[in-house]
């Protein structure tokens, strides 16, 4: 017996620390435990972080806007090259805040690097308008000066452009304008998918004033100066950044890494694989493998939170086709909106211009959609999931390329007139670009109803502590939908020999590529569908359920039921012989 008092006051201390560790402040809040900032401070944080996005957000507009007119008349580029130099510079620019973060964590430190990358960000926005170059108004001497790159030397330049610019904008979206930024750790889903609505809501706004002025700088009034306003885009975002660097570096708190993610999947994988071969398995999910109690590498804590944020891979999968249709407004829309008839009322619109048409529906829906989220729940005791809302927008983005193949074939009943754009005459459709308006209206709705919600389930369904892995993983399935669009586009060209996504639009069947991307998404619609079941509690209090799962945890639980037993005993003492027989 004095062994077994031993033991259990040996676990009375370990469930004390266990008690006391859970009620010390966290490490992210560690210097707000003793005094809060006022209000005024906290609200002038918040301002200048949105505002950073903002300019941020305006620089990679300004740069993708008419980055396909550019590389096919200035660099000389064949259409189908042009879409996937554009479709691998948004997806770089998604996947380089995963990288930036990482790298910031482990090995520069976040103070170090922002300043690495704002130094990038600004090399990245000075090239450019090198690239550009000659400007047409240039003289010296009464004599016209042309200062011009040669094409080799000038597509290394903007390659490496491109590059630091991306790089830029990673360590700018990860370090000075991470979510924790935002203080949504104790909100609920109402307020979180609020907060994603309108945030997405101030994007687009923004994106709709880059598209109307920049496009119509670069296109109409000074093309080549029109690279200058990304330069002085990111000039602004490097002032405020260097105004209030004190409160917007933030530090994210983290139970994990996408290293140790990474690392109990593929450990789970090795021991699952082997025990498969030569042992019967006797665990209830595979990558308990991962545990160290099961021959695997990594503590419980860590697999039980890996385990959680698994359960989100098959959403973050249905995506990847999903941004891939979303990917054609800067690729396969751009260039039937470029081969159509832009001139309205005497006056040539810009080609860009018409990615607002995509941003109207988006701007009207988010109020819409507010008034309904705030009668479903309050309506419900349990709230509503928003995976009908991503079923819905899966299927407007299937209707969108599907329809953008009919408004191809449709585009060719047209003859073909000549039209002037950046001082090049190109041989286009004379059917009105507006046209194809609803295509892009339909791709609109889609924005505005998936990615809010898939934010939200990515941000809800995870440990608090797992919320930056949640979204740098969501980063990662967007970005590879990216660059799938570019191998669509690459594997169309050349599998085809140029037919299904051709140089020339009126030469070629672009609507087939269309018609194919849609198939592809009618069948994505309905497998994510099937899978929505997974995510319908947003109201499961994850962190509970994560803590449940630890040894502390179970020590509790198991301290719990020894003491319900022991009442159970002394209960039954009082029983008579006869009710005890």
């Amino acid at each position: 017996m004095p062994g077994a008092d031993r033991r259990d006051t040996q676990e009375k201390g370990f469930l004390n620390h266990m008690a006391d560790k859970e009620q010390r402040p966290l490490p992210g809040r560690s210097n707000h435990a003793g005094k809060l900032p006022h209000p005024e401070k906290k609200l002038q944080e918040a301002v200048c972080v949105l505002l950073v996005e903002l300019c941020e957000r305006f620089t990679f507009f300004g740069i993708v806007c008419n980055m396909i007119l550019f590389c096919t008349v200035k660099l000389g580029y064949r259409s189908y090259q042009a879409a996937i130099v554009n479709m691998c510079f948004v997806g770089t620019s998604m996947l380089t805040p995963v990288l930036v973060g990482w790298l910031a964590e482990y090995l520069v430190g976040r103070i170090k690097l922002v300043c690495i990358c704002m130094f990038l960000h600004f090399l990245g926005t000075a090239l450019l308008p090198v690239v550009s170059f000659p400007f047409e108004d240039v003289y010296i001497d009464r004599r016209h000066v042309l200062h011009t790159l040669p094409k080799r030397e000038q597509k290394i330049v903007f390659y490496f452009a491109l590059l630091t610019a991306s790089l830029g904008i990673g360590g700018i979206r990860a370090i000075v304008c991470p979510l924790s930024a935002y203080s949504l750790e104790d909100c609920g889903p109402k307020e979180v998918l609020s907060f994603f609505n309108w945030f997405h809501w101030l994007v687009n706004l923004n994106s709709a004033v880059v598209f109307v002025s920049i496009s119509y700088i670069q296109q109409s009034v000074a093309r080549n100066l029109g690279f200058l306003i990304p330069f002085v885009s990111g000039l602004m975002a490097m002032i405020t950044i260097h105004m209030v660097r004190g409160e917007m570096i933030y530090k994210p708190k983290t139970d994990s890494s996408l290293l140790t993610t990474f690392g109990v999947i593929f450990s789970a994988l090795k021991t699952c694989c082997v025990r498969y071969r030569y042992f019967s398995t006797g665990v209830t999910n595979w990558l308990d493998h991962a545990k160290e109690n099961h021959g695997g590498q990594y503590s419980e804590t860590q697999v039980e939170g890996t385990k959680l944020l698994a359960r989100l891979f098959p959403l973050f999968t249905f995506q990847i086709l999903y941004r891939t249709c979303v990917m054609q407004i800067p690729s396969g829309y751009y260039l039937q909106t470029m081969n159509s008839n832009l001139h309205f009322s005497g006056f040539v619109l810009p080609v860009a211009a018409m990615n607002v048409i995509s941003i109207v529906p988006l701007l009207i829906l988010v109020p819409v959609l507010e008034c309904i989220n705030s009668w479903l729940f309050s309506s419900k005791g349990t709230g509503h999931s928003p995976t009908i809302y991503i079923v819905v927008g899966h299927l407007s983005a299937a209707l969108s390329v599907m329809v953008a193949g009919f408004s191809e074939i449709h585009r060719k009943h047209f003859p073909q007139v000549e039209q002037t754009l950046s001082e090049e005459v190109l041989l286009v459709s004379s059917m009105p670009c507006f046209h194809l308006a609803p295509q892009y209206i339909l791709l609109g709705v889609a924005e505005a109803l998936v990615t809010p919600s898939c934010s939200l389930l990515s941000f809800q369904l995870v440990p608090e502590g797992m919320r930056g892995i949640s979204m740098h993983f969501l980063a990662l399935f967007n970005g590879a939908g990216c660059f799938m669009g570019a191998f669509f586009v690459q594997t169309a060209h050349a599998g085809t020999q140029g037919n299904w996504f051709p140089h020339l639009l009126h030469e070629g069947k672009l609507e087939r590529f269309f018609f194919f991307l849609a198939s592809l998404m009618m069948v994505n619609t309905l497998g994510f569908w099937t899978i929505t079941h997974r995510y319908d509690n947003l109201h499961q209090d994850c962190t509970n359920e994560f803590r449940g799962s630890l040894p502390g945890e179970k020590l509790l639980k198991h301290e719990k039921s020894i003491k319900h037993y022991n009442t159970v005993l002394e209960s039954s003492s009082f029983l008579s012989p006869m009710e005890k027989t």
